[in-house]
């Protein structure tokens, strides 16, 4: 067993030879069985390199088990009053916000401060104590899923340790609910399609998934609300998840030809959208309720810069667009 550079890699042993996963991170990384799964949901536990996906399989002896360690205690992110993001809805349970683009979802490489965990903090210290309890990373603490920095759109964060476990639990079995709309390159020939490719670390790139044979299964599911023809081919799409792989949109498109307008990681930069912007908007989120089990439904309205952006493109009265409407 070695550990570096917050990374513990294991050889498994005869003992752990036919143990759950999830339980054998726990373990071995000295974490409660609900930070096992929610550092198997981020990704950040691979098995002979690749990322697990289903935390109840059992490990084979030999395998190589590679955790991403959760952020030591000493190491939790500090509250921002500053940090600007808007919360849509909050009760004692959950919170549901609508994330600029621009903004970290949790400190990384090159991003310590400024985050919107820190203004998580902020206006919730609740959620410092799941920290403390073990619940969650003290990097991430109530975050059940992310989204990318050049991405807007709705998140929900766990205010305690049983609506934490709760959504956790939704986003691994799909029963949350998570749609997009993206503008695309080009012309997408059918009306509606479903791209269902493996998506893995880019052996060329590593900084970049690519669509690998390797990789974890992932799938989305697309409608096209409009087809735009001038100044160039662009599709404006709803596009939904059915799995929750990093970047896993912006790869999809890119990989049948359509990358998302202005992703210059997978596709092009868009100089009218500004650097590290594109076209991609989370506007939807559904999820049932921890506690009181009720079905909550939240929309989120395209930001005004993607809204000026579709305008300058060309009036949607012109005989240039094929409106589908949503």
């Amino acid at each position: 067993m070695s550990e570096a550079d917050g990374m513990l890699v294991v050889e498994v042993p005869p003992l752990l030879a036919g143990v759950r996963i999830d339980r054998a991170v726990a373990m071995l990384a000295n974490v409660s069985r609900a930070v096992a799964a929610g550092l198997i949901t981020s990704g950040r536990v691979l098995v002979n390199d690749i990322p697990v996906t289903i935390g109840r399989n059992s490990l084979k002896q030999g395998a190589i088990l590679t955790i991403a360690l959760p952020e030591a205690g000493g190491a939790e992110v500090e509250a921002e009053a500053g940090v600007q993001f808007q919360v849509v809805y909050a009760d004692a349970e959950v919170a549901v916000v609508d994330k600029p683009a621009g903004l970290v979802v949790h400190p990384g490489a090159g991003h310590h401060e400024g985050t919107l965990v820190g203004g998580l903090l902020a206006r919730f210290p609740d959620l410092a104590a799941l920290v403390s309890a073990g619940v969650c990373p003290g990097d991430r603490p109530g975050i059940v899923h992310r989204l990318d920095k050049g991405t807007s759109g709705l998140l929900v964060v766990g205010r305690t340790e049983s609506a934490y476990r709760d959504l956790v639990a939704q986003l691994s079995d799909r029963s949350m609910e998570r749609r997009y709309i993206a503008l695309v390159e080009g012309e997408v020939a059918d009306d509606r399609g479903e791209i269902d490719a493996p998506i893995g670390r880019s052996t060329r790139t590593p900084t970049k998934m690519a669509v690998s044979a390797g990789g974890r299964s992932a799938r989305t599911g697309y409608t096209v609300l409009e087809r735009r023809l001038v100044p160039r081919p662009t599709t404006l799409l709803e596009l939904s998840l059915q799995s929750g792989r990093t970047h896993q949109i912006r790869v999809h498109m890119a990989a049948i030809g359509h990358p998302v307008v202005g992703d210059a990681r997978y596709g092009a930069p868009e100089r009218a959208l500004g650097p590290g912007r594109f076209f991609l908007h989370a506007y939807r989120l559904a999820f049932t309720h921890p506690g009181s089990g009720e079905r909550k439904e939240f929309s989120a309205p395209l930001p005004e810069d993607l809204e000026t952006f579709l305008g300058g493109l060309v009036d949607a009265e012109d005989v240039g667009v094929e409106r589908k409407g949503r």
